[in-house]
C-alpha cells in the first residue's frame, strides 16, 4: 500500500541537487519520485568570491545564490530534469555562519550562539535545462537558551560529526531540540527545506497531483 500511494501522488520525477540526507528523506516522505545528485560546487570558495572586495550579500541572499547554482550545475547533467536546489545559512546580528569545519569549531559557534536570537534562512529553486522556473527564500527565528558551557561540552560529546551536517550544528529533531528556548518559524524551514511551497509549485508543474 504505501508503495502504490507514493507512485499515485508522483506523476513525475525529479532531481535533488543536494547530498542531503534529510531534504532527500523529506521529499521521499512527501511522496515524491526524487534522485539525489550532489552538484559538487565548491561552497566555500563561492562564499568567499561573494564576500570578497567589500560588502557582501546578505545571509539570505547567498542561501539563495546557491542554492541557485547548485540547481544550474546540476540541470547541465539532467536534460529535460526539474532540478531542486537548496541551501541553508545562518545569521546572527549580520553575521554568517555556514556548516562548521570540525567539532571544536561547532562547539565555539554554539557559545555564540546560546542566550541569543538567530535566523535560519532556507532557499530552494526549481530549475530545467537551465531556465530558472521557480524560486523562494523563507526564514525562521530560533532563540536559544543561556546554557552552560558544561551542557556544551557534553553535548557535543553525545552528537560528535553530525554537529557537521548543519550551519547551526543541532538536530531539532534529536538532543539538540534543548539548546532551545523558543522557535518562530516553519519546521520543514527549519530541517532546510521550505516544503509546502515547494510541493504547491510541482504540482503547478504537473510533477504532483492536484
Amino acid at each position: 500500500m504505501p508503495d502504490r500511494l507514493k507512485m499515485s501522488l508522483s506523476l513525475g520525477s525529479v532531481v535533488l541537487a543536494s547530498s542531503s540526507r534529510t531534504r532527500l528523506d523529506m521529499l521521499r516522505a512527501a511522496g515524491l519520485n526524487v534522485e539525489a545528485v550532489p552538484s559538487g560546487l565548491n561552497e566555500a570558495a563561492m562564499i568567499a568570491g561573494m564576500s570578497g572586495g567589500g560588502d557582501g550579500p546578505s545571509p539570505a541572499d547567498v542561501a539563495t545564490v546557491l542554492a541557485e547554482a547548485k540547481a544550474q550545475t546540476v540541470s547541465e547533467m539532467r536534460a529535460g530534469s526539474i532540478v531542486i536546489g537548496a541551501d541553508q545559512t545562518l545569521e546572527l546580528d549580520g553575521e554568517l555562519f555556514t556548516k562548521p569545519d570540525s567539532v571544536e569549531q561547532a562547539r565555539r559557534n554554539l557559545l555564540k550562539l546560546r542566550g541569543k536570537s538567530h535566523f535560519l534562512h532556507s532557499a530552494v529553486t526549481l530549475v530545467r535545462d537551465g531556465e530558472t522556473l521557480w524560486s523562494l527564500t523563507d526564514s525562521a527565528m530560533m532563540t536559544m537558551r543561556d546554557f552552560t558551557p558544561e551542557f556544551v561540552g557534553h553535548y557535543s560529546a553525545a552528537e560528535g560529526e553530525t554537529m557537521l551536517d548543519s550551519v547551526g550544528c543541532y538536530r531539532l529533531e534529536g538532543p539538540g531540540v534543548q539548546l532551545f528556548d523558543k522557535i518562530d518559524g516553519d519546521w520543514f524551514t527549519i530541517l532546510g527545506l521550505p516544503l509546502l511551497p515547494l510541493l504547491a509549485r510541482l504540482r503547478e508543474l504537473g510533477v504532483l497531483e492536484t
